[in-house]
C-alpha cells in the first residue's frame, strides 16, 4: 500500500462522534431551520414564477404563429382567387 492509500483510509476511518454531536446538531438545526425554509420558499417562489412566464411565453408564441398561418391561408386563398379573375379577363 503506497503512501497516499494509507491517507486516504485514515481520513476515511469511522471515528466515533463526541459525546454532545447529537445536541449540537439539534440547536443547529433549529437555529438554521427557519432561514433555510425561508430562502428555499424564496427559491421555489422565483423558480415557479420564471417557469410560468416561459410557459406563457410559449403558449404567445404558439398563437402567434397560428395566427400569421391563418393569415398565410386567407391570402394564399385570396391569391388564387384574384389569379382566377384575372385568366378570365385576358384572352
Amino acid at each position: 500500500m503506497d503512501w497516499l492509500e494509507q491517507e486516504l483510509q485514515q481520513a476515511l476511518a469511522r471515528k466515533e462522534p463526541r459525546p454532545d454531536f447529537a445536541e449540537r446538531v439539534r440547536r443547529a438545526a433549529r437555529r438554521r431551520a427557519p432561514r433555510a425554509s425561508r430562502w428555499m420558499a424564496t427559491a421555489a417562489t422565483l423558480v415557479i414564477a420564471s417557469g410560468a412566464g416561459i410557459a406563457y411565453r410559449e403558449h404567445q408564441g404558439r398563437v402567434a404563429k397560428e395566427q400569421v398561418m391563418t393569415a398565410m391561408r386567407i391570402t394564399a386563398v385570396k391569391l388564387t382567387e384574384i389569379q382566377a379573375r384575372v385568366k378570365e379577363v385576358r384572352p
